[in-house]
């Protein structure tokens, strides 16, 4: 990407691309013999690499991260990487359907495998051209999201949508239109020190980065992303409207429960949550100035969240306030986790720079 384009995108908070960005740096030069376009390599510390999301499935965990690595675990404790991976790319998302699999990431890559992660094909690339001045062409895809095993959507960052309803066989660019709505709060600035209030005078973003997606129960739409981006659709996809959000950094990520309830987090350990569809927000307390990464929804409006520093933050309904630990690894470092899964016996599946770690929910420690 130019010079002039990379300056005026200097508000990268997207922490899944910032944390891997010197990979998607030596591809996005390189020709059609693009390393995106070589299988991955088999490694033999696969599993203690950079994972960048998480997957549970009926036939066990699958993970995805740096160099186009996918790896397969039965109990999230012993881990065996997949062969015959066709790219290279960083793998940044995951997401399941019964036996099918799609694996997404850099290079605007995605992956599919339609027999629970046995066998996988290349349904899309993108690989940046060397001069272009398109700042989609290459992006990253960030988040995926199913609603059943023909009907998807892909999206990343410059404002990346894709579509699919055929299962993957074709995805189709979507341009969000959108409707916006008057701030019903005052913007809380950024705390992270990346930009000042001169910067945010800018206004926002036109093609700000999508970062999450997200499902209601009664099919709403919603995705997040960089500088309090909040979008919601009502009718699958086809019309978009921009919420109000009450804080102008990044939300890395977003769950919800119910037919009204969103619970969206990302920047310095903020945490919104929304009763009315997004509509409103209130600010919840975390406990922690780590930034958050991801999460995984629980009964009743609980919820796991990780981040940086080997947070762990965790509620167990939505009348609960979140309670903080620090996971260190068994050579007491703390990870920057990206994502997470729970076990059937209540235990915690964690992802990130330090490849998987099985922690007991209760403990500290892993």
């Amino acid at each position: 990407m130019s010079n002039s384009h990379s300056s005026s995108k200097r508000y990268f908070l997207t922490f899944l691309f910032a944390m891997t960005l010197p990979l998607f740096a030596q591809t996005a030069g390189q020709a059609s013999t693009d390393s995106a376009e070589l299988p991955a390599e088999m490694k033999a510390l696969a599993a203690d690499a950079l994972l960048l999301d998480i997957a549970r499935t009926n036939n066990g965990y699958f993970a995805v991260g740096e160099r186009g690595h996918v790896l397969a675990s039965l109990d999230g404790k012993s881990w065996t990487q997949t062969g015959n991976i066709p790219t290279r790319s960083t793998l940044t998302s995951i997401a399941a359907i019964d036996q099918n699999l799609w694996a997404a990431g850099h290079d605007g890559i995605i992956l599919a495998s339609a027999d629970s992660g046995k066998t996988w094909t290349r349904q899309r690339i993108d690989i940046l051209k060397p001069g272009s001045e398109d700042p989609a062409q290459g992006a990253p895809i960030l988040d995926l999201l199913f609603m059943d095993a023909k009907h998807g959507f892909a999206i990343g960052a410059y404002s990346l949508m894709l579509e699919t309803k055929d299962g993957g066989t074709t995805w189709t660019p979507r341009k969000i239109n959108t409707i916006v709505a008057a701030p019903k709060a005052a913007p809380v600035a950024s705390e992270s020190g990346t930009f000042t209030e001169a910067d945010l005078a800018l206004g926002e973003e036109s093609d700000p980065h999508f970062n999450a997606m997200t499902q209601l129960t009664d099919g709403t739409l919603v995705i997040v992303g960089e500088r309090g981006t909040v979008y919601r659709s009502a009718d699958k996809g086809e019309t978009w409207n921009k919420l109000a959000f009450p804080y102008k950094g990044s939300m890395f990520g977003v769950m919800s429960w119910n037919d009204n309830n969103i619970l969206t987090y990302g920047l310095r350990g903020n945490i919104y949550e929304s009763t009315d569809r997004g509509d409103s927000w209130n600010k919840l307390e975390s406990g922690s100035n780590a930034s958050l990464m991801g999460g995984i929804d629980m009964l009743n409006g609980g919820a796991v969240l990780v981040g940086a520093n080997g947070v762990v933050l965790r509620r167990n309904d939505a009348a609960s306030a979140f309670t903080a630990k620090v996971v260190q690894t068994k050579s007491g470092e703390e990870p920057v986790f990206s994502a997470a899964a729970t076990s059937s016996d209540g235990q915690l599946v964690l992802v990130g720079d330090k490849g998987a770690e099985l922690v007991t929910a209760n403990t500290e420690t892993p």
